[in-house]
Order: structure tokens, then C-alpha cells, then sequence
């Protein structure tokens, strides 16, 4: 297996516009805040985020042998993003998409990494059996929005881990709720607790829920995450929570893990 760091973490969803991709960069800046060498890959072929979430969008150099990943904020950051043009169509068959993201783990001089968070592709195909059989991962992180229709989706990816044997640390409900500046009242736009629900269902953790805000909105797209430009913010520690849980369970995986005496 590739192994490019001590733990290596996927971001997950069943579907796209969950806001996986902030969810991934905000909890890898929260873990960077916790003392940890971190790392971050876009596994997106298709679509990939990290460019404008970290406003770099220049391509990354080469020391002869492999490609230098990006310093974005502290953390080693790397998406085939930086390698095609912002408006150019990827369009490539599953062995080339899955070809990429080996190389992207493997020709990537990434330094000496206590975690790599993997932002993954939505869905359940290619790129996710890959990842999840070449790269040897510590756990996945599902994100879902609350309504029903995101959920369905969420199960699937769920499924799909639990059969591929990658241990699942949780579950992050996104767009929970807004609250609303005026009246202090929350608003549960997409409904509310279904991904809650759908944790203790399934006996997984819940990590937390994110609300709808316009500055989470606002410095992600200035490529400038919430946690780096308001970093007391309430989102700001609500992922800085996450990224203590997600790494508690790690620590404690590892520690139980059995010891194979031959």
C-alpha cells in the first residue's frame, strides 16, 4: 500500500455539493492547529477544489524527482488542479483517473506527514475503490447535508467503506441549520438531525454539525478558509472539535490495534 503519511483520512460524501471539500480543508487546518504535519490532496479529478480554496493557482515545482507540493497556510497541499487549466475538462476514462491519483500519491515529495487529508471524488466508483484499496487509511469522514435525499447517498459511501474494510470515524452533518442575525433563531433550512439520526442508527460517531453562513461561503471563496481568517469563530471551533475526536480515535485504534506474533 501507499503510504505517504502516518494516517491518512478520507473525506467522503455520497454525492457533491455537501460542502466535502471545505469540510476537508478546514479540518486539516484544525489538526495543523493541534500541532500535527499535515498534508492535503485533491483526489477530485473532475472537479477539483483545493485551487480556489487556497487561492494558489500556479503550477508546483519539481526537485527532479518528484513534484513539490504547495504551502497553503502550513500544509503541504497538492491537486491536479495546479497541474490544468482552471477551466479545463478532465476528460479521461477510470485507468487514467485512477493512474493520476496514484501518481499524485506517489510522485508527490510529501515531508514527513503525520496525517494526509484526502478530499475524495462524490460517489462510490474508480477514484474511491483506489483509494481505498491502494492507500492504507486510517478512516473515513462521511459528510452529508441533513435532508433525506443527501442521506440515501451517505449510506452508500458508508456501505462502501465498511465492505473495503476502512474503518469509519464518523459522520459530519453540513448546513445543519442558519442562524439568523436578526432574531437568534435557528433556521433548519434542509431540515435538521438527520445526519444525527442516521449516526446513532448506524453506531457511528457523530462529529458535529456545521450551520449555514455567508462567511463560511465568503472565505472559501477567496481562498481563504474560515478557520485561518476567523479562527474563533464559532465554525472555527466547531472543527477544531472535530479534528480532536477524529484523531482521539485514532490514537486509540492504534493502540488497540493486536500484535501479530509469528
Amino acid at each position: 500500500p501507499l503510504k505517504p503519511a502516518k494516517h491518512i483520512i478520507a473525506i467522503a460524501s455520497g454525492k457533491g455539493g455537501v460542502g466535502k471539500s471545505t469540510t476537508a480543508i478546514n479540518l486539516a487546518l484544525s489538526l495543523l492547529k493541534l500541532k500535527y504535519r499535515v498534508g492535503i490532496l485533491d483526489a477530485d479529478i473532475y472537479g477539483p477544489s483545493l485551487p480556489k480554496l487556497t487561492g494558489i493557482s500556479n503550477k508546483p515545482k519539481s526537485n527532479g524527482k518528484k513534484i513539490i507540493p504547495h504551502n497553503a497556510f502550513g500544509l503541504q497541499a497538492m491537486s491536479i488542479g495546479y497541474l490544468v487549466p482552471e477551466d479545463a475538462a478532465t476528460i479521461w476514462r477510470g485507468p487514467m483517473v485512477m493512474s493520476a491519483i496514484e501518481q499524485l500519491l506517489r510522485d508527490v515529495d510529501w515531508q514527513n506527514l503525520d496525517i494526509l487529508i484526502i478530499d475524495m471524488p462524490p460517489g462510490t466508483g474508480d477514484a474511491q475503490l483506489t483509494l481505498s484499496q491502494r492507500v492504507q487509511l486510517a478512516g473515513a469522514i462521511i459528510v452529508s447535508t441533513p435532508q433525506d435525499l443527501s442521506l440515501i447517498d451517505a449510506r452508500k459511501g458508508l456501505n462502501m467503506f465498511k465492505k473495503v474494510n476502512v474503518p469509519i470515524l464518523g459522520i459530519i452533518e453540513n448546513m445543519s441549520y442558519f442562524l439568523c442575525s436578526n432574531c437568534d433563531t435557528k433556521h433548519p433550512i434542509f431540515g435538521n438531525g438527520g445526519a444525527k439520526m442516521e449516526a446513532k442508527k448506524l453506531g457511528i460517531p457523530f462529529l458535529n454539525e456545521i450551520p449555514l453562513d455567508t462567511i463560511l461561503r465568503t472565505t472559501s471563496d477567496e481562498g481563504k478558509p474560515i478557520l485561518e481568517q476567523e479562527p474563533t469563530h464559532i465554525i472555527s471551533k466547531k472543527y477544531l472539535e472535530i479534528g480532536s475526536k477524529i484523531m482521539k480515535t485514532i490514537t486509540n485504534n492504534v493502540k488497540n490495534a493486536p500484535n501479530i506474533i509469528q
